[in-house]
């Protein structure tokens, strides 16, 4: 029986990605985010769109996330992977720029709503005696980036923690978390970062690298946990 393999935020970038890798490995694919229409679109483009659900939702809905993986589980029987890839940045990111609306909005998705959704599956993964928890973390989460910005940074610093507490705790589950931390990944999230320029997006890591490297951490065998991932383009 295949597994099934649950992916936030993937109506776009990473997420889409991780969703078209998990699909063509044979993966049975959970898909969430806010929007219908844009998972419909992804859904449409995976190697066996019949082996998808489309699952909308908000990861700062708790009970909305709880319910969600409930009928993961009742859908496919099985809920081995979580890709908790939601997350977003702003565009005031300095202390000179403090904008505490966009700063809380920031960290209730980035940190809170990855909690929902690590909160949701640990029952099932616990009951299973096994799940891989694999997420989207960043360089910033593990070294300073201005650019970044101080909320981002400090939300994915955490999210980094936050899966290696999953380790520490959970590994007698048969549960494994691995938090990847990539430099800039070209997605419609980077392209959005003040003063970016566009044409450097060739020369940076890929969502298809992102996602490979997801299928490589949830086909590891189980006796083996990779903690943390560091992924950077070269230096040119």
């Amino acid at each position: 029986m295949s597994k099934t393999a649950w992916i936030t935020g993937a109506g776009s970038g990473i997420g889409a990605a991780m969703a078209r890798a998990f699909s063509g490995a044979g993966y049975r694919v959970a898909l969430t985010a806010r929007r219908r229409d844009t998972l419909e679109d992804v859904a449409a483009s995976l190697a066996d769109p019949a082996a998808a659900l489309i699952v909308p939702g908000d990861v700062t809905d708790r009970d909305g996330m709880a319910r969600t993986a409930q009928e993961i589980v009742a859908w496919s029987g099985d809920l081995s992977v979580l890709c908790n890839n939601a997350g977003l940045n702003i565009p005031k990111r300095t202390w000179a720029e403090l904008d505490w609306e966009s700063w809380d909005q920031l960290l209730a998705v980035n940190v809170t709503g990855a909690l929902n959704v690590i909160a949701a599956c640990l029952p099932i993964m616990r009951a299973q005696k096994d799940g891989v928890m694999i997420h989207t973390s960043s360089w910033a989460g593990r070294f300073h980036s201005a650019v970044s910005g101080v909320a981002y940074g400090a939300s994915k610093h955490a999210l980094s923690d936050i899966s290696l507490s999953l380790n520490d705790e959970e590994g007698k589950n048969g549960i494994r978390s691995t938090a990847l931390c990539p430099a800039e990944v070209a997605t419609p999230l980077l392209a959005k970062r003040p003063g970016f320029d566009a044409s450097k997006m060739a020369a940076m890591i890929q969502p298809e690298d992102m996602a490979k490297t997801a299928l490589f951490v949830a086909e590891m065998q189980p006796g083996i946990v990779l903690p943390e991932i560091l992924l950077s383009p070269v230096r040119r």
